[in-house]
């Protein structure tokens, strides 16, 4: 059985929720910054992000009385947060010409009967 909240507890757990989606997105768009712009201050940024998630994530957990099976979803949460936003730009660059590739004079117009380009 989990044992109750504390009645103070409840505004940290509801303040690191918070900040685990902030930290979340802020991770998620540095990471993407940093892969379009190539900058490694960027993607150093996003690690800083990801760290400060983590903490949430075991402010949260420790707040909430979290213990056992829900350790380890706290757990696959974090993983789920560290690799979504690289599947997601992997998948965003397999489908997506790379930029400078973009010219609409060279790929098939899907929208015209011939497939060609719209004049």
């Amino acid at each position: 059985m989990i044992d109750p909240v504390a009645v103070n507890d409840i505004m940290a757990a509801a303040i690191a929720g918070a900040l685990i989606i902030m930290f979340g997105a802020t991770y998620a768009l540095l990471f993407a910054f940093s892969r379009l712009r190539g900058q490694r201050l960027l993607m150093i940024g996003a690690y800083l992000a990801y760290g400060l998630l983590a903490v949430s994530v075991a402010v949260l957990a420790r707040t909430l009385n979290l213990e056992g099976f829900w350790q380890s979803v706290t757990a696959v949460m974090l993983v789920g947060y560290f690799v979504a936003p690289r599947l997601i730009w992997n998948l965003c660059a397999g489908t997506h010409p790379p930029h400078g590739d973009d010219n609409p004079g060279t790929h098939p117009n899907p929208h015209s009967a011939s497939g060609g380009t719209m004049q």
